[in-house]
This record gives structure tokens, sequence and C-alpha cells, in this order.
């Protein structure tokens, strides 16, 4: 497609691209805590793990252990498909900031040989401590004791200060330190309750980077962890990439506590489409679909990318110009010409439908694409259909239609 078609004033004063851009997925764990969710079964855990590996998602959080048995199991077994699989991604688990949490992570490294990365984390907010009765140096001791427990264990090290994007700086700055120097390797900045706006996200995450830097760390990664209780969740993801996280975490559909988490299927269609990440995305539908089923997590009709409307349109003039574009056999001004995301991006199609907002260039290309001759006493009969309906119609709707003027024909003959 000829680029002088599409001005972008994305392109005026584009952000920088970071130099590094990293995804840590949290569907089989984080997002697990939907009170609306179903568990998955062991085989569908596999089949989003494959997939989640497809796609080129860098690490995955399978489960917090120190939960009981049943998660630790289903951790483990995971763990197994990994390594037995070959697959790419890598393995966390979550863990309290308690010896106890980190022990069963260590067992399941050992017992599988899989290499894993422990995501400790604890509260760290005013408004947490006074709730806990905790005090800053209670926090800070256990950090120190738990860091240091997993390190010895082996396991790389992500030190999770929940809430953070409503901890105060020197609380921040006392237990990062005490993290990094007991050998964390990754700090993550958790907006557990989706509070930032894309300037906190960005203050935080440079605050954060200055204190690691005042360690004399060199090699300490930053995270981001966002929810989506204000519905920020993607925005605030590129704006901590931005600042100078390497890595964020989200779940498919955005499922997780109480509204859910970043929704890690738009951030990467996001990050494709802007050019910060490179990454084949034509099995992320068949990945978004695989969770809902599993959850039992419903995919609303007007969802971004992969909902049931995302690439269709019943309104005549949207879809006049689609079928213009259509007719110039050019697949990609077809697909640009009324969308802001290519569908093929994904694996899908722009869609056509009849209802009572379209107009008669509608009917004409459904049939043409059904191979069905358009004669003009048929488009009329499906155009008046359409008009009064109080909805799109369904294609056996349409073929009911079709059959019922054939019929008349016949007999009329």
């Amino acid at each position: 497609m000829n680029d002088g078609l599409i001005y972008d004033w994305n392109q005026v004063a584009p952000a920088t691209k970071p130099p590094v851009v990293m995804l840590g997925d949290e569907t089989l764990r984080d997002g697990l805590q939907s009170p609306s969710v179903r568990a998955p079964s062991i085989a569908e855990k596999i089949r989003i793990l494959h997939l989640l590996d497809a796609i080129g998602v860098d690490a995955t959080d399978i489960g917090l252990p120190g939960a009981g048995a049943h998660v630790m199991r289903d951790a483990e077994r995971l763990a197994r498909e990994i390594v037995e699989a070959r697959l790419r991604i890598g393995a966390q688990c979550a863990a309290r900031t308690v010896v106890s949490d980190i022990r069963p992570i260590a067992e399941i490294q050992q017992r599988t040989g899989l290499p894993f990365e422990c995501c400790c984390f604890i509260g760290s907010s005013p408004i947490r401590r006074y709730a806990e009765d905790w005090t800053v140096d209670h926090l800070q001791r256990c950090t120190e004791e738990a860091v240091s427990f997993a390190v010895r264990q082996g396991l790389r090290v992500m030190y999770v200060t929940e809430d953070t994007t409503r901890s105060d700086p020197e609380t921040l700055r006392r237990l990062f330190a005490t993290a990094v120097r007991a050998g964390a390797s990754r700090i993550c900045i958790a907006d557990t309750v989706g509070h930032a706006t894309p300037s906190g996200a960005r203050a935080v995450v440079r605050y954060a980077r200055r204190v690691i830097d005042d360690t004399g760390a060199t090699e300490v990664g930053i995270d981001w962890h966002g929810h989506r209780d204000r519905d920020m969740g993607t925005i605030n993801s590129l704006a901590a990439l931005e600042a100078g996280a390497s890595r964020v975490h989200g779940t498919i559909l955005g499922i997780g506590e109480r509204v859910g988490n970043t929704p890690l299927d738009l951030l990467m269609v996001n990050l494709v489409l802007m050019g910060w990440l490179e990454r084949d995305l034509t099995h992320l539908d068949e990945l978004v679909h695989a969770v809902s089923q599993a959850t039992g997590e419903p995919i609303p009709d007007n969802y971004p990318v992969f909902g049931r409307d995302a690439f269709r349109t019943a309104t005549g003039v949207h879809a006049a110009a689609v079928i213009k574009a259509f007719h110039k056999d050019d697949p990609e001004l077809t697909d640009a010409v009324y969308s802001g995301v290519p569908a093929k991006l994904v694996g899908r199609h722009q869609e056509i439908e009849i209802g009572p907002m379209s107009g008669k260039s509608n009917v004409l290309f459904w049939l043409e694409r059904h191979g069905i001759e358009a004669d003009e006493e048929l488009v009329e009969r499906l155009f008046n259909r359409a008009k009064a309906s109080r909805t799109v119609l369904r294609d056996e709707e349409i073929l009911a239609e079709i059959e019922h003027a054939r019929a008349f024909t016949r007999l009329d003959a």
C-alpha cells in the first residue's frame, strides 16, 4: 500500500524506542485470582503455556507453590513441560517474602533442573503498613532474609514491592537497596490497585533507577506490574518502558483480581504497531480464545482486536469504503481504510455485515463473497429485510430470506 495514504501524527514526536522490551505473563497466577474465573485444568494450562511460548512471551509466572500442594503440583508439571517440550519461555513462581514460600520453588527447581525466577512480594505503602501493623524495619528484615535465602538456593530473584505506586520514596529506597544488596537481579514496581497515571508511572520508574544506580549495581533490571482499576494498564506499561523499565507484565484478556491486570494481548499489539517489539502475533487470537475457554471469562463483542466486532461493520458508509478498497485488489488498503489495527496482524480479516444501518453495497458485497448472484429484486428484498430488523442479520437469516425469494420465484413461474 502507498505509504502516502496515511499521515501518521504518531511519528511527529514519537517516544524513543526502549533498548530492551521483555514481556512477563501472569495469566496462570495473578490472572486466576479473579473472583469470576474458574481454575483451568492442567491440560488447559499446558495448552496456554505452549501458546505463550509460540507468541514469544519471555517469562510466565506458573503459580505460588507456597499456597498449597495443588498449586505446587501444577507448577512442577508445567516446569516439566517446559523442559520436555524444550520451550523457550522462562519460568517464574511467586512467593511472599518468607522462607517457607521460597523453599518449595527451590525444590521444584532441583527436581526438574529448570532455572526459576522467584518473585518475592511484600507490601510497602504506608496504608498497607498501617493496616498490617508493620514497620519499615520489619519489612527490611523480611526482605534481607528472604532474598538472601532464595539466592543461596540458586534462584534468580525479582523483588516486588506491592502498592509501589502509593509508597513513599524513603521506604522504597530502603527496601530496594536492601533487596539489591541481598542479590536480587530485578526490582518490580507494582501498581497493585491501578492507582498510577502515566506521569506517575514514569516518575516511580525513574526513581527506582536512581536508587539502583546509587547501590552501584550495574545489571539490575526494572519490571512494571500494572492493574487496570482506572483502565490505564496499557498506557502505564508504555510509560514505564519509556522511563527505563525493561520488562512489563500482563495477563491474557486482562483477567485478574478485581477488574484485572494490564491486558497482555493488547499490550503486545500496541508494542508491535509502535515498532518497539518484533513478534509473530498470528497465534495470539488462538491464545485469547484458549484463555477464555479455560477460565470461563467471556470475550466482550467490543473487546479491541480480539472481540467479535473488532473487524466487523454493518454501517453503510464505513462498509462502502472497505468494499471499494477490496475491489481495488489491495489487501493492505482493505485492512487499513477503516481500521486502526490490521486484522491480518492477528490472523483475522475484515467482515461486512447486513443490518439496519447498512446500504445496498453491504448486500451486494455479502452476496458476492458467498458466491450468490445478486439480481436487483433479491438485493432489494434483503435490503428491506435489514431495514426492518433491530439487529444485524445472522448468516442463517440471510440465507433463509434468499431461499424464500427463490421459492417465491419458482411458484410465480
